[in-house]
């Protein structure tokens, strides 16, 4: 029975690089299997998926636009579907995706991030909590150890930012994996020192 995935964790928590694996792993056993990106990852260029330890593949790209049933029916036939940073689909591609698990028995990975660097939903991470019939996280650590939930965005001297578009793609250089308790802590000691230069 196919099912809905949604596979998440912070930023450095290999979710490319598991998503790789996963393709790899189906088309190891002579599977076809049909890799998305939306068009808003960029980094790497418009179809090329890279993760952090160099593994990569071409991917078609999911425009905001675009119906993903539509694109699915003039492809043909697949035995799988993977799609990399879900989070970025609208929640109208979460539910065709949905649609397919359910109209042509396909699995469906998605993986990605959960929520942003205020620790808000994407709306296509949100959906995908409500329509996934698995969801796990991947998990990683903050510099104390402890899990990291947050995806703490930085400036080019560490500073957290705490304002902001909610899409701003950058890597190692613009964010940092943190736990909440950290997070917090940064924050406050940054506003502490605010307080401090301005009196």
């Amino acid at each position: 029975m196919a099912k809905l995935y949604f596979k998440y964790g912070a930023m450095g928590s290999s979710k490319t690089a598991q998503a790789l694996i996963t393709k790899f792993n189906y088309e190891e056993r002579g599977m076809d299997v049909w890799l998305l990106k939306p068009s808003v990852d960029c980094r790497d260029g418009e179809t090329l998926l890279r993760s952090r330890i160099g593994l990569e593949a071409t991917a078609d790209v999911v425009r905001p636009e675009d119906d993903i049933r539509a694109l699915y029916a003039a492809r043909g036939h697949h035995d799988v579907v993977i799609v990399d940073e879900c989070q970025f689909l609208t929640p109208e591609q979460i539910e065709q995706l949905r649609q397919l698990v359910d109209e042509e028995n396909l699995p469906v990975l998605c993986f990605g991030l959960r929520t942003d660097f205020l620790t808000h939903f994407f709306p296509g991470a949100r959906r995908l909590m409500e329509l996934a019939d698995s969801i796990t996280e991947i998990k990683t650590v903050c510099a104390c150890g402890r899990k990291a939930t947050v995806n703490a965005r930085i400036d080019a001297t560490g500073r957290i930012i705490t304002h902001g578009d909610q899409v701003f793609l950058g890597g190692n250089d613009s964010y940092v994996a943190m736990c909440h308790k950290c997070w917090v802590s940064k924050i406050k000691a940054q506003e502490r020192r605010s307080a401090t230069t301005e009196n």
